[in-house]
C-alpha cells in the first residue's frame, strides 16, 4: 500500500465497530477471570490458568484482526469458493480423526492447542453464500439458486451434525436469514414459523386431553391452527374474501358443535379435524379446477405437509433426537422440572443471576460462582457471571453493547455497494444474532441448552478466532467498498 492508500485505508474502516468489539473482547476476559478464578492462584495473566490462556487468544485475535485488514478486500471474493472446499474437506476429515470429547468429535488436536473446524467453517460458508449470490443472473425466484444456496448451508450443517455437535450445526440455520433479505419468499418464512409452533404446540401438549374425551390438546389445537391458517393464505393468495370465508364458515360451526357434544358422547375430536381436513382439500381442488388457478395447489401441499409434520415430528423426537437432548427441551417447554438433571445447569445459572440484584456483587465476589454451581460458568453459562458480578446494570450494559453492534452491522451491511458485501454482511449479522439470543436464552431458561457461546465473552480460542474473522472480514470488505460495483 502507499502513504496515501493507507491513509484512506484508515480512515474508511468503521472504528465505532472496531470500539465496540474491544469493549466486548475486554468485558469477556474480565467476566473469564471472574468466572475461573481460584484464590491462591498466581494471577490472571498466567499461562496456566483459564484466564491466562484466554488472554492469549486475544491477542493472537486482535493480531488475526489486523491482518484481516491489511488484505486486500478482493481476496476475500476471489478465494470465496476455495475457502469453502476448504472448510469442508477439514469439517469432513474432523469425523474420522478427532478424538471422542463428551460424545462428540469436532476438536482436532494440534500439540496442545485443540481446534473446533465448525467455528471457522461459518465464515467460509457466508463467504460461499456471498459468491454465489453475487453472481449477474442470480434470483431467489429461479429454483436452480435456491437449491445451490441451500446446498451450501446445509451440506457444513450434515458434516457438523455427523460429528455429534447439534448445537453449532442449528447455528448454520441462521443464513437462512440472509435469503429472506435477499428476496426470498415471505411465505418460506411463514412456513418454518408454522413448523417451530407446531412442533412445540404438539409436543409440549401431546399427553394433555380435552376434558372428557381422548383427544389430545396438542394435535387438536395445531389441526385447528391448519384450518385458520389455510382460510389465511387462501383470502391473501386468491384477493378474494369469499372463499375464504366459505371454509370459516363451515369449520368453525363444526369445531364448536362438536366439542359441545363430547359433553354428552365421550369421542375423538381429531376425527372431526380430520374429516374437515378432507372437505377442505376437496374444496381448494374443486376452486383449482373452476379458476384453473395453481396457487391454490400450493396451499393444498400447505395443509397436508401441516399435518404430516405434526404426526412426523413425536417420531423425530421420540426416535431421531438423543435422550439428553429430549430431556432438555422437555425442561424448557415445562414438561418436567429436572433440577438436579437436565434442568440443574440453567436452575443454577437463575439463582446466580437473580442473587445479583440491581448492581450485582462485585468482581470475583460472586458466590455460585466462586464455589462452582453453575457448570461450564466460563463457556456457554459465561452470562451468569455478569449478571451475579455486575447485576442487571451490568447485564443491561453487556447487552446494550451486543445491540449497538447488531445495530451497526445492519447499517454496514445496507451501504454496500455490491450484493457480495451485502450478503456477507447479513450473514456475519445473522450468526451473531443467533448465538446472542440462543446463548442468552439457554441462560434464562428461555432455549433448549444447546452449547453454543456467546460472542467474545464465552471462553475458548476457536469461537473467539472465529468470531474475530466474520467481522473483521466484514471490516475490510467494507472498507473497499467504494471500489465495489
Amino acid at each position: 500500500m502507499t502513504l496515501r492508500s493507507v491513509s484512506l485505508w484508515w480512515k474508511s474502516l468503521d472504528w465505532v465497530t472496531i470500539c465496540v468489539y474491544l469493549l466486548l473482547i475486554a468485558a469477556g476476559w474480565l467476566s473469564i477471570c471472574g468466572a475461573s478464578y481460584d484464590y491462591g492462584e498466581k494471577g490472571f495473566f498466567d499461562f496456566t490458568t483459564r484466564s491466562g490462556r484466554q488472554f492469549i487468544w486475544i491477542i493472537c485475535s486482535l493480531g488475526l484482526g489486523f491482518i484481516l485488514l491489511m488484505l486486500e478486500d478482493s481476496i476475500y471474493d476471489m478465494f470465496s469458493y476455495v475457502a469453502y472446499i476448504g472448510m469442508i474437506l477439514l469439517l469432513l476429515l474432523t469425523i474420522f480423526i478427532a478424538p471422542d470429547v463428551k460424545g462428540s468429535r469436532s476438536w482436532i488436536q494440534l500439540g496442545p492447542l485443540s481446534l473446533q473446524p465448525a467455528e471457522f467453517a461459518k465464515f467460509a460458508t457466508a463467504l460461499a453464500l456471498a459468491k454465489c449470490m453475487n453472481s449477474y443472473t442470480f434470483s431467489m425466484k429461479r429454483i436452480k439458486y435456491v437449491f445451490v444456496v441451500s446446498v451450501i448451508i446445509l451440506l457444513p450443517m450434515l458434516l457438523i451434525i455427523l460429528q455429534k455437535e447439534t448445537g453449532s450445526a442449528l447455528v448454520y440455520l441462521a443464513f437462512f436469514l440472509v435469503l429472506y433479505r435477499e428476496g426470498m419468499p415471505g411465505a418460506v418464512l411463514f412456513l418454518g414459523v408454522c413448523a417451530i409452533v407446531y412442533f412445540i404446540v404438539g409436543i409440549r401438549f401431546d399427553d394433555v386431553m380435552v376434558p372428557n374425551t381422548p383427544t389430545s390438546i396438542g394435535q387438536f389445537a395445531v389441526l385447528s391452527m391448519v384450518i385458520f391458517f389455510t382460510a389465511g393464505m387462501t383470502w391473501i393468495y386468491s384477493h378474494k374474501l369469499k372463499p375464504a370465508r366459505n371454509i370459516l364458515l363451515v369449520s368453525v360451526p363444526v369445531i364448536l358443535l362438536a366439542y359441545e357434544l363430547t359433553h354428552y358422547i365421550s369421542f375423538n375430536l381429531i376425527y372431526v379435524l380430520w374429516g374437515l381436513g378432507t372437505l377442505l382439500t376437496g374444496y381448494l381442488i374443486f376452486l383449482s379446477l373452476s379458476e384453473r388457478q395453481w396457487k391454490y395447489i400450493w396451499i393444498i401441499l400447505f395443509t397436508l405437509g401441516s399435518a404430516f409434520f405434526l404426526y412426523s415430528s413425536d417420531y423425530v423426537f421420540d426416535r431421531m433426537l438423543e435422550p439428553h437432548q429430549q430431556v432438555r427441551i422437555r425442561v424448557v417447554l415445562g414438561m418436567e422440572e429436572d433440577l438436579a438433571g437436565a434442568g440443574y445447569n440453567v436452575n443454577q445459572s437463575k439463582i446466580a443471576i437473580g442473587s445479583g440484584g440491581l448492581t450485582g456483587k462485585g468482581f470475583l465476589n460472586g458466590t455460585q460462582t466462586k464455589l462452582k454451581y453453575v457448570p461450564e460458568q466460563d463457556t456457554d453459562f459465561i452470562f451468569c457471571t455478569v449478571g451475579e458480578e455486575q447485576g442487571f446494570i451490568g447485564s443491561v450494559a453487556v447487552l446494550v453493547l451486543y445491540l449497538i453492534l447488531i445495530l451497526r452491522l445492519v447499517m454496514l451491511a445496507e451501504r454496500q455497494r455490491s450484493a457480495f458485501g451485502r450478503v456477507y454482511g447479513y450473514a456475519v449479522l445473522s450468526i451473531f444474532f443467533f448465538h446472542l439470543v440462543i446463548n442468552i436464552g439457554m441462560v434464562l431458561g428461555l432455549t433448549p441448552v444447546i452449547g453454543i457461546p456467546l460472542p467474545f465473552f464465552s471462553y475458548g480460542g476457536s469461537s473467539l478466532w472465529g468470531f474475530t474473522i466474520l467481522l473483521f472480514m466484514f471490516l475490510r470488505i467494507d472498507a473497499g467498498r467504494g471500489r465495489r460495483l
